[in-house]
């Protein structure tokens, strides 16, 4: 890993990444895609030295309160984070100037910091956000060979159920030929309603392969699934989105599974849920007076 100073932490759209490249190892990133214009190896995890300090700034000068994102690019609990407590630090600063917090990961790292996503929601609004794509353990370690498996995530989610904690599930991406089976896509389904999750996020089944991520993901087709690169090849080409063949028989059962279960399906709806800020501190000062 290296360290740099950066000139700014928040995007436009008040999302932020403490760290640059992950060592998460999954077959399918896309945030190693030339055009986000790393240049550094993946793995090399790039800090964002001064970005506690930039946040303390930029929320200082905010004049309206919103939800900050984490881990759109490089997921807030890489192993890392264990030692260096960036994530931790940008949780503490979100909370003491009561601003929302909703992050993106895979890890079950994320339970160490319970304690501030629950100071944070009980004054505003904390939502956790869990990839989970590969129901078969030893699959999944397969294809996110060095990050908590779907189970320990799923556990997870149980955990931050009980804390009260919102949550909602990137269910995505599902591999033609590996992962892309009514057996796992039922089994991820049945977890979420168990984790009693607010929303699904599915934009359909399959991937997408952008230059860069598409040649390290047909590298470890080549290590891990022997002559399926082909497959990909004489199929798909070099297209940008790849779509399963069982595409629509698998989104038929995860709409209908989420409107049996009353679980929201809508991107938009989960989107603007995510990106909604909430004052319960407000709130229940005006119940006090009422």
């Amino acid at each position: 890993m290296h360290f740099t100073k950066v000139k700014g932490i928040l995007s436009p759209k008040n999302g932020m990444n403490l760290y640059r490249g992950c060592t998460h190892g999954c077959i399918y990133c896309d945030s190693r895609s030339t055009c986000y214009q790393m240049n550094h190896k993946f793995e090399d995890i790039e800090i964002k030295e001064n970005a506690i300090e930039l946040l303390k700034d930029a929320l200082k000068r905010k004049r309206k309160k919103c939800m900050i994102g984490m881990g759109s690019m490089t997921d807030p609990y890489i192993p890392e984070e264990i030692k260096l407590k960036h994530t931790r630090k940008a949780l503490e600063v979100v909370s003491r100037y009561r601003f929302g917090i909703t992050l993106i990961t895979k890890s079950n790292i994320v339970l160490r910091d319970l304690d501030l996503l629950k100071e944070i929601n009980e004054k505003t609004k904390c939502v956790v956000q869990m990839t989970l794509t590969t129901y078969d353990e030893e699959l999944c370690k397969k294809i996110e060979p060095n990050v908590s498996t779907t189970k320990e995530r799923f556990e997870a989610l149980l955990t931050l159920r009980d804390a009260g904690i919102p949550t909602v599930v990137w269910l995505t991406p599902l591999l033609p030929y590996i992962n892309d089976t009514e057996e796992n896509l039922l089994g991820i389904l049945n977890y979420c309603k168990e984790a009693k999750v607010y929303g699904i996020l599915c934009f359909g089944i399959g991937v997408t392969l952008r230059d860069g991520n598409r040649e390290y993901f047909y590298a470890q087709l080549d290590k891990k699934f022997p002559n399926l690169k082909e497959q990909y090849i004489k199929e798909y080409g070099n297209s940008y989105i790849i779509n399963s063949k069982n595409n629509t028989k698998l989104m038929k059962i995860f709409h209908e599974f989420c409107e049996e279960n009353k679980i929201e399906h809508k991107p938009d709806k989960i989107f603007v849920y995510l990106n909604e800020f909430e004052d319960k501190t407000e709130f229940e000062q005006l119940s006090f007076l009422d």
